[in-house]
Order: C-alpha cells, then structure tokens, then sequence
C-alpha cells in the first residue's frame, strides 16, 4: 500500500500550487532539520548551512506554481541540498563568496549530475507500464481540486480519491500503481541517487 509520506508530498505539493501556507508550514517543519544535519556533512558552518536551507525554502515558495516534484519532496529538497553545498564548495575553491555567487547561479546550475538525475528519472517515468505511469504522471503533475478541498486536514486519501474517479478505477489500484511506480523508479536510480529517498 502506498505509504501516507507519499500520498502527503502529492497532496502537499497541490496544496502549495493553491497558495496554501499552512502546506508550507508543514514543509517547512517536516525538512528544515533533516535538511541541515545532512547540508552540514558537507559544509561545516551551521549558520551557513541554516541559510542554504532557508534559501531553498524561499525558492520553493517563490516558484511554487511552478515547482515540479517528480518523485517525492524529500528527494526534490535532498536534491538541492547536496548541489547548493556542492556550489557552495565550488565556490569556496573559486575564491568567490556566497553572496557573489548568488543563489541565481545554484539555479542556473547544469552540472552533469543534475542533467543526468532528471535524464535518468524521465527515462524511469517513461519505462513504467502504462497504466502505472498514467496513475504516477496524474498524481505528479495534475492540479487537482481535491487537493483544496481536503486541505484542512490534510486527508491522504483525498488524491488517491480523485484520480480513482477520474480513472473508473479503485483507491486501492491508485495506491498500489503509486507505490509501483516509485519501487521501479527507485530502483532505476540505483545507489548513486540513494541519499534521496
């Protein structure tokens, strides 16, 4: 069965396309920590650390409408931690400060890592059956009404619900497609993309 982490990031994501802050909130007290004990092995400043995390919150609420989580948020948000602290390193060798680096750089950032991760989870996505990549790309990409209408509680069913619907299928055959897709997914990334999930 698809687990309620993963139904909450498809639900959450929708959710903060509505503009909702009390998502953000959520995400922002879910990830801050995590993400600066895991930014802080490689950058050993935690006021440096705690500002990178805070950029990359700023960057998803500014870009929210826009923001594209293909797998899950915490792969979207580890993903980002690990190439801001990677600039950040480069940027230390290149002599050249935070501040004059900008966080326009990290964005524009094509580093052969990032390319290759978004080359390998489009290939995954696209290998899946199709019934499963259907269900997977709806839960993904769709802006979903459910999402505004259960975001009170933050119902994990909700999405599942919707898709259900629109499909002429069940809740349970959209949570088991789900969790399919991101087994096969996870397992087409291999160990390389490990400290992602």
């Amino acid at each position: 069965m698809v687990s309620e982490n993963e139904l909450n990031d498809i639900l959450l994501l929708n959710l903060l396309k509505a503009d909702d802050e009390k998502a953000f909130k959520y995400i922002f007290d879910r990830y801050f920590s995590p993400l600066c004990r895991f930014m802080y092995l490689y950058v050993k400043n935690q006021q440096e650390v705690e500002e990178m995390a805070l950029d990359i919150f700023t960057y998803v609420w500014e870009n929210r409408a826009t923001l594209e989580i293909k797998l899950t948020f915490k792969a979207y948000l580890f993903q980002a931690a690990r190439n801001k602290c990677l600039n950040n390193i480069r940027d230390r060798k290149n002599t050249c400060s935070i501040e004059e680096s900008g966080y326009d750089a990290y964005l524009e950032d094509t580093s052969v890592e990032v390319n290759e991760l978004n080359r390998i989870i489009e290939e995954a996505v696209l290998s899946l059956p199709e019934k499963c990549g259907e269900v997977f790309r709806k839960s993904r990409e769709e802006h979903l009404s459910a999402a505004v209408n259960y975001y009170a509680s933050y119902d994990t069913r909700a999405i599942g619900q919707e898709i259900a619907k629109e499909m002429q299928i069940s809740v349970k055959t959209v949570e088991a497609q789900i969790t399919k897709a991101l087994k096969m997914i996870r397992k087409y990334l291999g160990e390389t993309y490990s400290y992602i999930w």
